[in-house]
């Protein structure tokens, strides 16, 4: 009969505080995608603007499918090659490296570094043949084309506003503060929907792995642990990365805020829609590049971009081998 085997549950259970821990942390490292504009334009205040995107984090992920978690349950590697150690040292590896960018106010990508952990530790146990290649070029197509985009979208949006506000007085600021609260709730929705759904399919691989469902499907209680936890860590807010995105770049003015919420929240919710795990990041980074770029490329601080290009580079390989690392060393304390 199928069910789990003796011995499993404390197993699970551990799987599951690891996996809530690190979409709690998910979200307190991109608190700073949806509020740092938002703070630095002074639309909304500190609190305020992390109360909002709490709350839209939280509900993102109810509204707009699952395709992010069957892409990451089961399209990147063989769902049949994957032990609950593979998983747990993905979540290891990723949830290390997203502490690390914190400390140092670096804006990575949880996305990349799930990914990366993910692979090694698959790699490590079985091989390259249980890697799925095609799962793994969306992915890595998802990862690295969405930034582009990111700067491509709001780089238009922000001519197109410039010319539909042409002649205006500085009274319209006041509008485009109202109209923030409308693209950061859109950018709220959309990274909750991505990033939650990432945990979201790594909980529902370890259900199939240990035996409590025949076959990959998230049910309703993993989506709200994990739009809850990702919820609750956006509310925390992670200040040093808020900061890096609220002014290093140039002075955000609420032109910028709104013209970037709008592209990063248009670009993060078409990729969920299509299952495409973006870094939601490195997306609201190219966004703002892009719109103070748009209005004057000498305003932006371009050598400012160098820690977020770095960390763009090199998270997949660092915590693919964090990922190996963490299996090697989990497979003694609870097997392969």
């Amino acid at each position: 009969m199928f069910g789990p085997t003796p011995g499993t549950h404390l197993i699970f259970a551990t799987l599951l505080a690891v996996a809530l821990v690190f979409d709690f942390l998910n979200g307190f490292h991109d608190a700073a995608n949806v509020v740092a504009t938002m703070i630095a334009s002074r639309a909304l205040s500190p609190r305020a603007a992390l109360l909002l995107a709490a709350g839209a984090n939280l509900v993102g992920p109810l509204l707009f499918g699952l395709a992010v978690a069957n892409t990451v349950g089961k399209e990147v590697v063989d769902p049949s090659g994957v032990t609950i150690t593979v998983v747990l040292a993905a979540l290891l590896a990723a949830s290390s490296w997203n502490l690390v960018t914190w400390w140092w106010g670096i804006p990575s990508s949880s996305s990349h570094a799930l990914a990366g952990g993910l692979v090694g530790g698959a790699a490590a146990f079985g091989g390259w043949s249980i890697i799925r290649v095609a799962g793994l070029t969306k992915v890595a197509l998802a990862l690295f084309v969405s930034p582009l985009l990111g700067f491509v979208v709001a780089w238009l949006v922000l001519r197109f506003i410039l010319g539909a506000a042409r002649g205006a007085t500085p009274r319209i600021n006041k509008h485009f503060n109202r109209l923030q609260l409308l693209s950061a709730t859109a950018l709220a929705l959309s990274h909750g929907t991505n990033d939650a759904q990432k945990t979201m399919g790594i909980i529902t691989m370890g259900l199939v792995t240990l035996g409590y469902q025949a076959t990959f499907h998230v049910p309703l209680w993993v989506v709200l642990a994990s739009a809850t936890a990702i919820g609750l860590g956006t509310a925390a807010g992670g200040w040093r990365i808020i900061r890096t995105l609220g002014g290093k770049f140039y002075r955000i003015r609420p032109i910028h805020s709104l013209t970037s919420q709008t592209a990063a929240a248009a670009v993060i919710l078409s990729a969920s829609l299509l299952g495409g795990p973006v870094s939601t990041t490195h997306v609201v980074s190219s966004a703002i590049v892009g719109a103070g770029a748009s209005e004057r490329m000498s305003q932006v601080r371009w050598m400012n971009l160098a820690d977020i290009g770095v960390a763009w580079l090199i998270t997949v390989p660092i915590t693919a081998l964090l990922g190996a690392a963490a299996y090697l060393m989990l497979r003694p304390l609870i097997g392969a």
